[in-house]
């Protein structure tokens, strides 16, 4: 290992913009919409709520063009946190990512993946754990390999899992097995639907979580091909191709199961799978969630370990972590790092309650980094290679809506989101007692550089 190479630019435009739409495209398409179709009891609000929810992702990508734009290096909100506000927010945020968040997120991913696996192999609860690991491991051990062998990992990923849907969305449409009279009347609520201000409440956090992921291509900023031109423009492409997704997508699902007849989301993927493909619906479906699943934790396990390694760079975390490959160019150790930890929580199991303690301040992350744009251009205005389109207006067209998506998961679930909060700020005396005085060198050391 060598701390003194530097990551290669290898990344272009298809493989960053498949990084946006791989990550973010995952089981939650085929599971998510069933909540938000119950729950708002109208088709016209469901797509209205999809369109809302992807004009918030691209005003958030288009400010984080700027931001990649302005500092294209590895590790993402961490580096725009550090610039805005200093290296003790950017610790912060890094602490609940390299603890929680993203071993957790991966954790999640994997074991779903096992999990569908298990339908068709009746697999043993050891047996899905041994799988999820060894997809970890794999996936890890090709990013190793280079960043160019795990672009082209998720890009294939992509393409297939988009392929996958581009045919249920034919076959759903042209069989003729569902009823155009499914979408009236579009913009009333059915009986039984929740009141519309609890209906739209619910409806934007499922929303919200169904695009969540977009941001974390910039944690690659310092391995793509002309960052000024590429990182915003794979941003802006990848959320308008997530976006018309969602919306044709769940167009489909109701054009073939009456709203009415909407269970919960594994019960509404079946009925999907089963009205599409009959008796065989079920593992129809489970490989083509598969291969959604897949290509958002492909994404995941390449771009969650800049993180760290940036981190190290500034001094903020062990050294060790800041090495690069000297073969294959990589941050060889981040990503063991994130591999390890994330085989340890499939073993130990329970994650997904841990993670979603974690919602709430990583949505307050988000706003911060967005809102750094407006620091940012008062401490630095110079001539980025990439203008946020409609500033100041589409931060704050974006800021008003995490506001609002915060308050809606704070009264949904306040405990969860105090606890969250806490643990974070447990970050704030190891940043103080052990990294403070190294981050100042490291930020006096960059400045006298640059």
């Amino acid at each position: 290992m060598n701390t003194s190479n530097q990551l290669k630019r290898q990344l272009g435009l298809r493989t960053a913009t498949a990084l946006v739409v791989g990550e973010v495209i995952a089981v939650g398409i085929f599971l998510t919409p069933a909540g938000m179709t119950k729950s708002l009891g109208s088709p016209g609000l469901l797509l209205v709520v999809w369109l809302l929810m992807g004009a918030m992702a691209l005003c958030g990508a288009l400010c984080f063009g700027e931001l990649a734009a302005r500092y294209p290096e590895a590790g993402g909100g961490y580096v725009y946190l550090r610039e805005a506000y200093g290296p003790g927010v950017a610790f912060m945020y890094g602490w609940m990512a390299l603890l929680v968040m993203d071993p957790g997120l991966t954790a999640a991913l994997a074991v779903g993946i096992a999990s569908y696996a298990s339908f068709g192999l009746a697999l043993s609860t050891a047996g899905a754990k041994a799988l999820a690991i060894a997809t970890i491991v794999i996936l890890a051990a090709m990013n190793i390999a280079g960043v160019k062998l795990g672009g082209w990992m998720v890009r294939w990923l992509t393409i297939l899992k988009l392929s996958f849907l581009g045919f249920v969305l034919v076959w759903g449409f042209g069989s003729g097995r569902g009823s155009w009279s499914n979408f009236l009347p579009l913009m009333a609520q059915r009986p039984n639907s929740a009141p519309l201000i609890f209906a739209l409440a619910g409806g934007l956090v499922g929303g919200f979580f169904s695009f969540g992921g977009w941001w974390d291509l910039s944690k690659l900023a310092g391995e793509v091909r002309e960052p000024g031109y590429t990182l915003p423009r794979a941003l802006a492409y990848g959320v308008g191709i997530t976006t018309l997704v969602y919306l044709l997508t769940s167009a489909a699902f109701i054009y073939l199961v009456p709203l009415d007849q909407v269970g919960s989301g594994e019960t509404f993927a079946a009925q999907v799978g089963e009205t599409l493909f009959g008796r065989f619906g079920g593992q129809v479906f489970s490989a083509i969630v598969i291969v959604a699943i897949l290509g958002s934790l492909a994404a995941v396990i390449m771009s969650a370990p800049r993180v760290y390694f940036a981190m190290a760079r500034d001094g903020l975390f062990i050294p060790a972590a800041a090495a690069v490959h000297p073969r294959f160019g990589t941050p060889a150790r981040a990503i063991v790092l994130q591999t390890a930890l994330a085989s340890l929580l499939v073993l130990l199991g329970n994650f997904d309650q841990i993670i979603s303690y974690f919602f709430f301040v990583a949505v307050v992350f988000l706003a911060l980094t967005v809102a750094g744009l407006f620091v940012l251009r008062r401490k630095h205005p110079i001539n980025a290679a990439y203008l946020t389109p409609g500033y100041p207006l589409t931060p704050i067209v974006f800021l008003v809506l995490v506001v609002l998506l915060l308050f809606l998961l704070g009264i949904r679930d306040p405990e969860r989101s105090l606890w969250g909060v806490g643990i974070v700020s447990l970050g704030a005396p190891v940043y103080y007692l052990l990294f403070r005085r190294k981050s100042f060198s490291e930020t006096a050391e960059r400045t006298s550089e640059s």
